[in-house]
């Protein structure tokens, strides 16, 4: 998790107004915070509550980044101890750990299931009470601990190279397959790294993810960076959208535009 006690300046609109400029997101990118009272999570401004509406965490990510919303929850507004889990305010206890309401619904037996919920990364629990979620730009979570990025795998992939433009490192994920939100918020607010996935199922079927989207969790300390390198790629003719070339054309004269 990141430093609790640092407050790192962020320009926000900065930040979004260059990933917009050069991947021409479709989404508002959103910022999800976690609270160690229900308290604080209440005190973030113009912060709506889901009433008497029991959601999954898809749906409360959605309402931010789809409809622009700040939204507020604890595990008394999640579905069930899956979503909850995932983001440390329900017990990864033995009961969450067999799966059982897995079995034979994802995967095949008892032990796949469990095997399946041993494989998630998560935030272990005890530390956290409630979580927020808000557009980036609206700085009401200030900071987030990640953001959330969704885009097509043409802008992803433009995104990581902005990414590995300076500092170079190979970036490694997994995939549980369902409860894919592990693999995305779940690892980067657990680890503090960049974290990408593929949407699964329920993100699909409740969280309104479409069908071309990728996402990306990643705290906000490396967004300038990208934004850097994003802006380098440019300047090298590497932007978004990527023009086809053709595949019958003589690579020759594409290739040297950007190789010599």
């Amino acid at each position: 998790m990141p430093d609790a006690n640092s407050t790192p300046f962020y320009d926000y609109a900065a930040l979004v107004d260059g990933l917009d400029r050069y991947l021409r997101l479709r989404t508002t990118v959103i910022g999800m915070k976690l609270f160690d009272t229900v308290e604080a999570m209440e005190a973030v401004p113009r912060i709506r509550r889901p009433e008497d509406k029991i959601h999954t965490t898809d749906q409360i990510v959605a309402q931010a980044c789809r409809l622009g919303w700040t939204v507020g929850i604890t595990q008394d507004d999640l579905v069930g101890a899956q979503c909850g889990a995932v983001i440390g305010l329900h017990p990864q206890d033995s009961e969450w750990l067999s799966g059982e309401h897995m079995a034979g619904v994802w995967f095949e037996t008892p032990a796949d299931a469990a095997a399946h919920q041993e494989a998630m990364d998560v935030v272990p629990h005890g530390t956290y009470a409630a979580m927020a979620v808000s557009p980036l730009t609206s700085g009401r979570l200030d900071p987030p601990d990640i953001c959330l990025i969704y885009a097509t795998p043409a802008q992803m992939i433009l995104f990581i190279n902005g990414l590995q433009w300076t500092g170079y490192k190979k970036l490694e994920w997994g995939c549980v397959g369902e409860s894919a939100c592990a693999d995305s918020w779940g690892r980067a607010l657990k680890t503090g790294e960049p974290s990408l996935s593929i949407p699964c199922f329920a993100e699909r079927r409740y969280g309104g993810v479409m069908e071309d989207e990728l996402l990306m969790a990643i705290p906000p300390s490396f967004l300038p960076g990208i934004i850097d390198g994003l802006t380098a790629l440019s300047k090298n003719g590497l932007r978004y959208p990527i023009p086809q070339y053709g595949i019958q054309g003589d690579a020759r004269a594409g290739l040297s535009a950007s190789y010599g």
